[in-house]
Formats: C-alpha cells, sequence, structure tokens
C-alpha cells in the first residue's frame, strides 16, 4: 500500500543542501539514453513515430550547488515530445524551458536525440519500394539566447576497390590471350561467348558495404529537419547505395553503378565533400567513411571536415565541435 503520511515539503532534497565537499562548476549535468518515443515529421508532410534514446544536459555554473535538478529534465522532455513532433522549433522550446527550470544555475543546455527514421526507397530498375532504415541524431543548445542546430546521419553504400578492378580486367586479358593463342582471326560471336562465360570472366573486383557517418551544422532557420533531402543527396553523390527490394534487373544496374563508380575511401570522402560544401543550408560538416573490406581484417577509413575556424576536429573518434567543448 502506498505510503502518504510525507508531503513533498517534508522531503529532504540533497541536491539543494549543503554546499559539495569539493567545490567546482560542470560543464554537463544530466541523463542521456532516457528511454522516449518521439514523431518525426516526413518530407510528405506526415508523422513518423519512432523510439529514441534522448540526451537532456545543462550546465552548472554556480561551484558551491551540489547538484541539478534532473527530474524537470525529463517532464519537460516527457510533456514536449507528448504535445509536439521533433523539429527544431520543439527543441528550443525544451532547451529554453531547461534554463528557466534552472534560472541561477545553468546558462547552458544540450538535447540529442538518437532515433531510426525509416522510410520507403524505390528500386533502381524495377517498380518495386523497400523500407530502409537510416540511423539518425539531432543535437540542440542553447547558449546566451544563441540557438545551434546539428544533426547526425548514417548512409550505407557499396564500394568496389579501383585497384582490384584493375587487376581483375588484367586478369581477363592474359585469359583471353591464352585461351585465343594463335589466332589470327577471331569470330565476334564466339568472343561474346567467351565473355558470358565463367571461364571468360576470370577475376572480379572486390567490394563491400561501407558507411559514411556525418554530423552536420545545420542554419536555424528550418521548420522541419531536412532527413530525406540530405539522404537523397549523399546517395546521389556516392551512387551506390544499399538497395532493399531487388529483383534481377534491380541487381543489374547495380552492379553497373558499381562498375562505373569505383571508389577507395577518399574518394568516397571528397564526393560527400563536394556534396556538402556546394548546400548553403549546412554550415559545417564532419564526414568519415568507413569501407568494411571484404580483403583485409581491417578498415579503410577517410575523414573530412569543412575546415571551419572554431569547426568539426577531424579527431579519431567522434566529432567535436570547438565552441561546444570549452568550459566558461
Amino acid at each position: 500500500m502506498r505510503r502518504t503520511d510525507n508531503t513533498v515539503s517534508d522531503m529532504p532534497d540533497i541536491a539543494c543542501g549543503p554546499a559539495p565537499m569539493v567545490a567546482g562548476k560542470l560543464d554537463w549535468v544530466g541523463m542521456n539514453e532516457i528511454e522516449m518515443p518521439v514523431r518525426i515529421e516526413d518530407d510528405k508532410g506526415g508523422l513518423i513515430q519512432s523510439s529514441a534514446l534522448v540526451t537532456a544536459y545543462v550546465n552548472l555554473t554556480d561551484p558551491d550547488v551540489r547538484g541539478i535538478h534532473m527530474s524537470r529534465l525529463y517532464l519537460h522532455l516527457d510533456q514536449g515530445f507528448g504535445a509536439r513532433p521533433l523539429n527544431p522549433a520543439t527543441l528550443r522550446q525544451l532547451l529554453r524551458s531547461f534554463l528557466d527550470s534552472h534560472e541561477g544555475l545553468s546558462d547552458r543546455a544540450l538535447i540529442r536525440v538518437d532515433f531510426d527514421f525509416v522510410t520507403r526507397r524505390p528500386a533502381l530498375a524495377s517498380d518495386n519500394e523497400g523500407w530502409r532504415r537510416y540511423p539518425v541524431s539531432m543535437i540542440g543548445v542553447l547558449e546566451d539566447n544563441e540557438f545551434s542546430l546539428e544533426m547526425g546521419l548514417e548512409i550505407l553504400y557499396s564500394s568496389t576497390c579501383p585497384c582490384s578492378a584493375a587487376l581483375a580486367r588484367q586478369l581477363i586479358q592474359e585469359q583471353f590471350d591464352a585461351d585465343f593463342a594463335g589466332s589470327e582471326q577471331v569470330d565476334v560471336e564466339k568472343i561474346r561467348e567467351w565473355l558470358g562465360s565463367e571461364s571468360g570472366v576470370r577475376a572480379t573486383p572486390h567490394a563491400q558495404r561501407s558507411a559514411a557517418e556525418m554530423r552536420v551544422r545545420l542554419t536555424p532557420t528550418f521548420q522541419m529537419f531536412p532527413i530525406v533531402e540530405l539522404i537523397d543527396e549523399i546517395e546521389n553523390a556516392l551512387k551506390t547505395p544499399v538497395q532493399a527490394t531487388v529483383k534481377r534487373e534491380d541487381e543489374k544496374a547495380f552492379a553497373e553503378l558499381n562498375g562505373s563508380n569505383l571508389m577507395f575511401c577518399e574518394d568516397a570522402g571528397r564526393r560527400i565533400q563536394t556534396a556538402l560544401n556546394t548546400d548553403e543550408r549546412i554550415l559545417d560538416f564532419w564526414v568519415r567513411c568507413t569501407h568494411y573490406e571484404s580483403l583485409h581484417p581491417h578498415n579503410a577509413v577517410s575523414v573530412v571536415t569543412k575546415g571551419v575556424e572554431g569547426g568539426y576536429v577531424a579527431g579519431a573518434g567522434a566529432p567535436v565541435r570547438l565552441e561546444l567543448s570549452r568550459t566558461k
């Protein structure tokens, strides 16, 4: 049976109690991996519901205060995402409520929402389409009434090694010389038949599933997040995104795309770099292309940033924004 003999005013509030034994300001305090459903607007004006993991932080500017009010952050998230879809305006309102509920304690707030965006994608050649899942992150920061907006996205694609393709062509040439040695003239139909045989195609280049992870800083004027637009932009730049529904005609088209878009990880990074550099909505970006090598037990990786002063740093791990990593 629930006890009701204590009122809230009777309960101890340790966070607002005596000063901590060791004083100090803290850059971020809060919670991460908060389980919460969110609704995301799609490119057709509808709403997609997804299960999300949310990070909610504020800084702690008073060195003599023991802690923040974490339950207030959770309740703001629960009420905000329950009433409104996830968009830039919702993030900004939630961040403002974080700071209003921590007046005198905090002057900077952060929300990160990680979820899977699921959408239908058309097949390459047939009239079919299928579901694709894209891991997405939305990050909003409010500091000194300045709102910054970031978006993370991962896109899978296929990469075929240019070096391996060149070696495969050489082996096919060598096999042709061996099979048709001594022939002064070769019938065209016989060559065509040879090219379509397993003995004619002596070697094939190695290819592998690859991933482009990116973080972009957006202009804070969006009404909704440009998820589908960014997916289209990157997949069009890479040319070889992985496919959902595949019939034989689709697989043939995919093989042709891979053959005409041979890529090292350096090539993939430069393709995305070019696409994002020409997008005026993107203020800064960090991109990591990982080719999960079928030849090696290790991966091939390239990292590129826009090179904005005070922006993303091309570190070995996750992207870092210099202005968000500073202490005040």
